[in-house]
């Protein structure tokens, strides 16, 4: 079985390293960045196959990420896991096309049963 590629978007370089290394745990390969403008380059380039996007990040909405990757026809496919902290966020995150989303701060459970059901839906 093939590891899963994930890409982690997030400026918070903590947060980053430390989904990095969990998820690695968890079997996944994984690429971090902190510049939400590569994301779409990265989904290609490393031939990802889920991001996980920070809703806030430095300067920029994770919403218009997300509605970047959905309107590029070379990731439109790729499944997005959002997550933030606000209390409103879900709503906005899944009107910008994203596939899921999980509260920060989460369990590290909870995320990865979320990373599997998106992933099985989307090879199912």
């Amino acid at each position: 079985m093939s590891k899963h590629r994930i890409l982690v978007v997030d400026d918070d370089s903590g947060i980053g390293e430390m989904l990095k290394t969990l998820l690695e745990y968890y079997g996944y390969q994984v690429t971090v960045t902190a510049k939400p403008e590569e994301t779409e380059e990265l989904i290609v380039r490393e031939k990802i196959e889920l991001v996980m996007l920070d809703m806030l990040i430095s300067g920029v909405n994770g919403t218009d990420v997300c509605k970047g990757i959905r309107q590029n026809p070379k990731t439109a496919d790729t499944p997005v896991l959002m997550m933030s902290a606000l209390h409103d966020a879900d709503k906005k995150c899944r009107e910008a096309g994203a596939d899921d989303f999980i509260a920060k701060p989460f369990e590290m459970d909870d995320l990865t049963k979320k990373i599997s059901e998106v992933l099985n839906d989307r090879t199912s």
